[in-house]
């Protein structure tokens, strides 16, 4: 049987590394790869999260998802550019481009990074090492930016290779090199391993990866369940998924998620990403003459444990506000106050909207819908930017998260590789 190759190719510093690259291409003389720097927020005004910082504002201390202010207070000469999910998508998409080239077989793991299949490529190389270098510096000479490349015989010793050492670098954790190269590694940089897993294998003194693959399994499904059923078969380098090509996904509905770049952890901000994917599949819907009559909300922690909740509607809808009430409402019902790093929106049942059925309790949507329908007249000719609720301003949260059919164009991080 031919031997499996899987290549996770993953972009350094992606946001700041982009917005270098295009300011560079600009004629900007700074490049904000070599001094402290970071995207996030409104730099006027210094509200706002860390998104991503530069190698040089590590050392200040800086991380990902502390307040503009702080990282200020930490570094008072710190450049701070606003995030451009615009140009974050072009760049993404031209790496994925490229990437064609050497696989038909390509999955989007997420905005930054792609697992591709290289397995009976070997017509276009013999060698997947040598093609795995000529990946990375091709991206680095046509597009500007740089990447990690893991090449294993899974998905998940491939995305475990491309974090062994950054920037610009070629790794591989074979099978058999899973006990010299993944063993030694602290129990944390285990995908999946989150904080609160980490206490309780540390509270049994298993401080790395091998220390972990070598306990014995009945003892830990006892006290991480399921989850510790999957670290554990992570720790041995046991994953079977296969790479998701886009084009072999199945449109059932429409829907999105993100992985949020900071723990979420008060309700105002947990209904603004809620408000963000709304806006974002209620457009589709209205784009497609499409009316839902099943809304569906669903979180996971930043600890990857994850659940959801759902309602099915007395009328179809495709109505921005009146989704976004039912989904702060299933939220509500469901959050008892565990910090969030990720969360999706889904509408099924889907039917034409031939006609539209006004409830005697519609709270005015039909007044709201004409709102939506001049909004979206306005994005479509002048951008999704050129107007958007106020209280996205300086939030650090992007206002139309996406916009996808079911299983977004950039499924975002989960156990299932």
């Amino acid at each position: 049987m031919p031997k499996r190759y899987i290549f996770h190719i993953d972009a350094n510093s992606a946001y700041l590394s982009w917005e270098a690259v295009y300011r560079l291409q600009q004629g900007d003389p700074l490049d904000l790869r070599t001094v402290p720097s970071v995207v996030g927020g409104d730099p006027t005004t210094r509200h706002g999260i860390v998104l991503t910082k530069s190698i040089p504002a590590k050392k200040f201390k800086i991380e990902t998802g502390e307040t503009l202010y702080s990282a200020c207070q930490k570094c008072p000469d710190l450049i701070i550019v606003p995030p451009n999910y615009a140009l974050y998508r072009q760049c993404s998409d031209a790496m994925v481009e490229i990437l064609k080239d050497y696989s038909p077989a390509i999955q989007r793991f997420s905005v930054d990074e792609c697992f591709l299949d290289f397995s009976g490529m070997e017509l276009l190389s013999k060698d997947p090492l040598e093609t795995a270098h000529n990946i990375k510096d091709r991206i680095k000479k046509e597009l500007g930016f740089t990447v990690n490349i893991g090449i294993s015989t899974n998905k998940l010793l491939a995305k475990m290779a491309g974090e062994l050492k950054k920037p610009d670098m070629v790794h591989t954790i074979f099978p058999e090199e899973v006990p010299g190269k993944m063993w030694p590694l602290p129990i944390e940089e285990l995908f999946m391993v989150g904080r609160a897993t980490s206490k309780k294998l540390r509270s049994r003194n298993i401080k790395t990866i091998g220390e972990l693959a070598n306990y014995d399994l009945k003892i830990i499904k006892l006290f991480l369940k399921s989850h510790g059923v999957l670290v554990w078969n992570y720790a041995n380098g046991i994953d079977y998924s296969p790479v998701r090509r886009e084009d072999a996904i199945e449109v059932k509905g429409m829907g999105n998620s993100t992985t949020i770049p900071f723990d979420v952890e008060d309700r105002t901000n947990a209904h603004l990403v809620l408000l963000s994917l709304v806006e974002s599949v209620s457009t589709r819907l209205r784009q497609a003459n499409m009316l839902a009559r099943l809304v569906s909300v669903s979180f996971r922690t930043n600890e990857f444990y994850g659940c959801s909740h759902q309602r099915k509607l007395y009328n179809a809808t495709d109505c921005t506000d009146q989704i976004w009430e039912i989904a702060c409402e299933l939220f509500d019902e469901l959050w008892n106050g565990q910090p969030l790093r990720h969360m999706g929106l889904r509408v099924s049942e889907l039917c034409q909207n031939d006609f539209f059925q006004t409830s005697l309790f519609s709270k005015n949507y039909d007044k709201r819908r004409k709102i939506d329908n001049v909004v979206d007249v306005i994005r479509s000719k002048f951008g999704s930017a050129a107007i958007f609720r106020s209280a996205f301003l300086h939030s650090g949260l992007h206002s139309m998260t996406g916009g996808v059919v079911e299983n977004e164009e950039y499924p975002m991080m989960t156990s299932l590789l």
